[in-house]
Order: structure tokens, then C-alpha cells, then sequence
């Protein structure tokens, strides 16, 4: 009884099993196998065979290695007592390791994965798998997991749905009879969600009856998401929501089903997360920085993963917001005198339209609330202007042209973004307003107020303004697409810049093509799916456009890649000759089709009348 004593004072005192019910605990002691093991005795290898239980050291230490091509000298990581290893092998089931040799005399119970699990699909367990699967477990991660990648990879069922008129008692009955902890209740305006918690709440707290309407009984946290959001970035938005489960639902507003904490849990998303929470939870701008180098690292893994490069930069977007809302609370927190919530950050340019790559500027304004005084305005300015030191430090570049926060021109009162949106849009060429109407439109909220009245406003007024109209599409297509060629090269190296070149000139007309229909989408795939079908552009060639968009970040992505891993800061300028045939074949293909787009656009809007630029596309 001495070993189960003190494992059951082990699991009581350490995570993730100190958060676990006492009964999955009294579970975990009654199947556990405990063992004295000598120092130097191989205790797992989990690199040869996948392990389907989880390790707790009772007494003694135990070293780590977590690769297995280094040679048993020194062990990457020591655990003493309480100490849990093994749960990246269990979670998914392959051979991924540790290896664990005892380096003194030690106890070690082995805990089955089918009772030990439990205790890692509470939101204390996907805490835990965030803080412990660290980026050395990305580089084991077998292929299998590059199905983790969408919220909605991580559905494993049907879920089950209830009219909203459904007893409590029925549905309660039906998630019994179904083995659920939780119920889609279908309502006039979407989707709502009953849990085994909310029904508690509701009926045992709150005293409705069981014959109450399930409409009743919803649970008040429950998050819902696209499908097509990050696992990672949905993980997170559970965690801080201290929410049970999602709604997910697809592109069209269809229910698509139910992903709870135990699929985060049990699926390699929680190891994407390890990033993000040391990135939140960094407690200097030092540590920060630090976190941030390894983010070129994590891309090139889930890149590797099979995961698409779309979603690898859209991972990465929410990384660079995740570093600036850091920096944005470590800076305040050094002027109390400042309120936390008297602004909202925005992400301008690439970042706003999540598209940002390794190259590119994390440009930056703000929306002060109304009635915030100068001298107030003029204080938060010096904190902004640290952000952007800390920003630096981390190995992010600033725009040339200075598109900060700290700036004057990029910070201002709610109603004063609105009198300067006005004032583009009656005169486009004055103060730059084509340029700021352009960085106005790309804006994204990350801290603060989620919203985008500015832009929202030059949305829906631009199509009152043709004259306005005309001058900011003549802006949009004055950066033509065009092609070098490796004939050049008698010159010498012959150098591409894929966004001066390709990028901007599709993204700008992208923008341009959204305003015109009154769309706010941010992305440039969105934004030419908005316009595609009317005149301005046929369905087929906003098709064409996405796939020529999509197959440029790749290419970008991937050779800034290479370029970071050969220690030289990422840049869009590639030589011709060091593109392989094929990618030199794909870009020139690329380049015709967006140049081919623009002589359109040019040609269409210099024969046909502002009022028709935007009906249905004929046929």
C-alpha cells in the first residue's frame, strides 16, 4: 500500500492529474504498475515502440532524450519527482518518443493511457500539453498529424442535434442514451449548445424544471468558429473563454459539428499551441524576443507536416498579433497612469490582411476612444514607440515610410479616422489619401474594440464618389506585374522581387476590386471572390487569380524559408537563376495572368461608365 499511498500523493499534487476528478484518479492508481528502476536502466523508449501509457516519477531522476539520432550522454531534460513524460507518444500513438533512462535509483509508475487520459482533456490538461509540448516535439510529429491542421479536422462524429422546442429531460435522456457531453440545439438566428455543465447549472443551481425548453439550458461559453479556422488559434480562443466546446460551423453558416477539449486534448493541435502560450505568457520584452525566434523554426515544421502554406502564414499571423499584443500589455504595464483599454491596436497592410510573411513590415495604427485628450494621446504614443522597439528586437522590420502607432497621421480619435476617411474620399490625391485609404481598408483590430467603422464607412461610400472611384483604381494599377528574364543576365545577376513584382499589383487590385462592390473582406483571395462574377471581373478569371495568389505565397514563403535557415534575413528578391525551371515556369505564368487582369481592368474602365462597373458579369 506504500506505493499507492504515495502515488495517490503524486497525483494529488501535480498537473495534469491534480485537476482530474478523484475518481479518474482512483482509476489511474488502481491500474497503475509501479517499478524500482537502477541508475542507468532503460525505463521507455518510446522511439522504437509507441507508448500507450503515461510515465509519473515517484522518486529519484530520470533523464530525456527527445532525439533519437543523439547519442545516451546527456540527456535533454532531467525530471524528479512528479514529474510526467510520455504523453507525446500516447496522444499520437506513434513512435515519437522520449527515450528515459534512470540516472539514480528511482520509482516510476506506469500509468494506462486508456484511464491517464482523462485527466489531459480538462482545459488544465491542454494547458499542460501546451506549457510541455515544446518545439523538439515538432521535429517528431509523425505525418499523421498533418490532419490537425483546421478546426474542423479535429470533428470525430455526427453531433447531436435537438430542436430548440426539446424538452431539458429529452435532451438529457438523448445525450445519456448517445454517450455525448453535449447537445446542438438548432435556433431561428444558428446554433446553440448544451452541455453536461450548463444542464447542471440550470437545472440543480438555477431550479428549472425538466420540462423547460432545451433553448433554455445553453451554455453561455460555448464559442463558434469556422471550420476553416487554425486548431491552433481555436485552442487558444477555448483556453481564454474558459469555454467547454465549440460550434463549428462551415464557410456557408451550416452546422459542421462539435469539437470539445478532449479532441484538442488528444490531438497534436495542443503542440502548435506551445508557441502562442510562451509568446502570452512571456513575462519581459527579452523573453518575448527569445520566444520569437523560434518562429521561423515552427513554420518550416508545419510546413513539413503537410500543412498548406496558406494556413502555415495564416499560423503565422496570429503569432506576430500574439508578439504585439505581449509587447502592448509589458510596455503599458510600465505607466499605470495609462488605461489598458483606451485604444484599439490595428494590424495594417499584409498583417491586417493576414498575409504577412517573414519579410514583411508589421505596420501599426490606432483608434484612441473619443474624448481622449492630446497630452493623453502624446503618452500612449511613447509606449507605441517602444512596442516598435520590442517589435525590432524580435526581429520584425518597420515600414521605410514609418506606418506606426507612434505616428500622429496613424493615431487618432474614432471620429476623427472617420472626418479623414470622408475628406479621401472627397479628395483621393490631398494628404495621401489614396495611400491612406488603401492602409485604412487593410485594418484589423487585434487589441480593443473589434471593429472597423473607418473602413467599413469607405466601403459603403466609395461607390458615391465614381471621380474617387477612377483615381483610386488608376493608383491600384499603376504597379504593373512584370516578368525578368534570365536574358537580362548578361547585366550580371539577374534579381526578382516577388511582391514589388507580382504580389502587390495582384493585392492592390484585389483591394480595389472588393471597394468597388462594397465589400470589407480582408483577404486577397476574399476580396476576389467578392468581385468575381461582375463586370469588372469575370467569375473564371477571379478563379485563376486565387490560384495565382495561392501559389505565390508558397513560393515567397518557401524560399524565405531557405533563406533565414542559411542565416540570411528574408527578403522578396530572389536571383532568376536560383529558381528551379519549374518555379521559374510557374511565377512567368503568374505574372502574364495578373498582367493580363490589369490590362483588362485598364481597358474596361476607360470605355465603360463608373454605374456599370459592377453588374452582373453577361452570360
Amino acid at each position: 500500500m506504500h506505493d499507492r499511498d504515495d502515488l495517490r500523493a503524486a497525483l494529488e499534487t501535480h498537473e495534469p492529474f491534480s485537476s482530474a476528478s478523484p475518481e479518474v484518479r482512483e482509476r489511474v492508481i488502481a491500474s497503475a504498475e509501479i517499478a524500482p528502476y537502477a541508475a542507468g536502466t532503460l525505463v521507455l523508449d518510446a522511439f522504437s515502440d509507441p507508448s500507450s501509457a503515461v510515465y509519473l516519477i515517484l522518486d529519484g531522476q530520470v533523464g530525456l532524450w527527445n532525439d533519437a539520432r543523439k547519442r545516451p550522454l546527456e540527456p535533454d531534460e532531467i525530471l524528479g519527482p512528479g514529474r510526467v513524460f510520455g504523453f507525446s507518444a500516447m496522444i499520437t500513438e506513434r513512435s515519437v518518443g522520449p527515450k528515459a533512462i534512470a540516472l539514480t535509483q528511482a520509482r516510476v509508475a506506469r500509468l494506462p493511457g486508456e484511464h491517464a487520459a482523462a485527466a489531459f482533456v480538462t482545459r488544465q490538461g491542454a494547458r499542460f500539453l501546451a506549457d510541455n509540448l515544446l518545439p523538439h516535439h515538432e521535429e517528431t510529429l509523425p505525418t499523421r498529424a498533418t490532419g490537425y491542421q483546421r478546426l474542423g479536422d479535429l470533428i470525430v462524429e455526427s453531433p447531436l442535434q435537438v430542436p430548440a422546442s426539446a424538452s431539458i429531460a429529452e435532451v438529457a435522456k438523448a445525450m445519456t442514451d448517445q454517450g455525448r457531453t453535449c447537445a446542438v440545439v438548432t435556433l431561428d438566428d444558428g446554433f446553440g449548445l448544451v452541455t453536461d455543465a450548463s444542464l447542471r447549472e440550470r437545472v440543480l443551481v438555477d431550479g428549472l424544471p425538466p420540462t423547460a425548453p432545451a433553448r433554455d439550458a445553453l451554455d453561455r461559453t460555448a464559442l463558434h468558429t469556422p471550420e476553416d479556422t487554425s486548431a491552433a488559434e481555436s485552442l487558444v480562443g477555448l483556453i481564454e473563454a474558459d469555454a467547454e466546446a465549440i460550434v463549428v460551423t462551415t464557410q456557408d453558416g451550416r452546422l459542421a459539428g462539435v469539437v470539445t477539449m478532449r479532441e484538442f486534448a488528444l490531438s497534436p493541435a495542443a503542440a502548435d499551441l506551445a508557441v502562442h502560450q510562451q509568446l502570452r505568457r512571456a513575462p519581459t520584452s527579452a523573453d518575448l524576443t527569445r520566444h520569437a525566434q523560434e518562429i521561423p523554426s515552427l513554420l518550416r515544421h508545419l510546413l513539413r507536416r503537410g500543412l498548406g502554406s496558406g494556413r502555415v502564414i495564416a499560423v503565422y499571423s496570429s503569432l506576430i498579433d500574439a508578439i504585439i499584443h505581449r509587447a502592448i500589455e509589458i510596455e503599458l504595464a510600465k505607466r499605470p497612469d495609462l488605461p489598458a483599454d483606451g485604444f484599439t491596436w490595428y494590424a495594417l497592410g499584409s498583417n491586417g490582411r493576414r498575409e504577412a510573411v517573414l519579410s514583411s513590415d508589421v505596420d501599426s495604427g490606432v483608434a484612441f476612444a473619443d474624448g481622449t485628450s492630446p497630452e493623453l494621446m502624446s503618452a500612449y504614443r511613447e509606449v507605441f514607440a517602444q512596442v516598435d522597439v520590442v517589435l525590432m528586437d524580435a526581429g520584425f522590420t518597420g515600414d521605410a515610410h514609418g506606418v506606426s502607432a507612434r505616428h500622429e497621421i496613424l493615431s487618432r480619435t474614432d471620429s476623427e479616422w472617420l472626418a479623414a476617411a470622408r475628406g479621401w474620399l472627397a479628395d483621393p490625391v490631398a494628404d495621401k489619401g489614396a495611400i491612406m485609404t488603401s492602409l485604412l481598408v487593410d485594418s484589423r483590430p487585434i487589441t480593443g474594440a473589434q471593429r472597423r467603422v473607418a473602413a467599413e464607412f469607405v466601403a459603403s461610400e466609395l461607390r458615391s464618389h465614381p471621380g474617387t472611384m477612377r483615381l483610386l483604381l488608376l493608383d491600384a494599377l499603376d504597379r504593373r506585374a512584370k516578368w525578368r528574364s534570365m536574358l537580362e543576365g548578361w547585366r550580371g545577376p539577374v534579381r526578382y522581387d516577388l511582391k514589388d513584382h507580382a504580389i502587390l499589383p495582384l493585392v492592390n487590385l484585389a483591394r480595389w476590386g472588393a471597394l468597388a462592390v462594397r465589400s470589407t473582406a480582408l483577404s486577397t483571395p476574399d476580396r476576389l471572390r467578392a468581385c468575381g462574377g461582375t463586370s469588372i471581373l469575370p467569375q473564371a478569371q477571379a478563379n485563376s487569380l486565387i490560384e495565382v495568389f495561392e501559389v505565390l505565397q508558397r513560393l515567397r514563403l518557401r524560399y524565405q524559408l531557405l533563406q533565414v535557415a542559411d542565416g540570411a534575413r528574408a527578403s522578396d528578391a530572389v536571383l532568376i537563376d536560383q529558381l528551379s525551371p519549374i518555379d521559374r515556369s510557374v511565377v512567368a505564368q503568374a505574372v502574364r495572368e495578373i498582367a493580363t487582369a490589369q490590362k483588362r481592368l485598364a481597358n474596361f474602365s476607360a470605355y465603360v461608365d463608373t454605374d456599370e462597373w459592377t453588374r452582373p458579369a453577361q452570360g
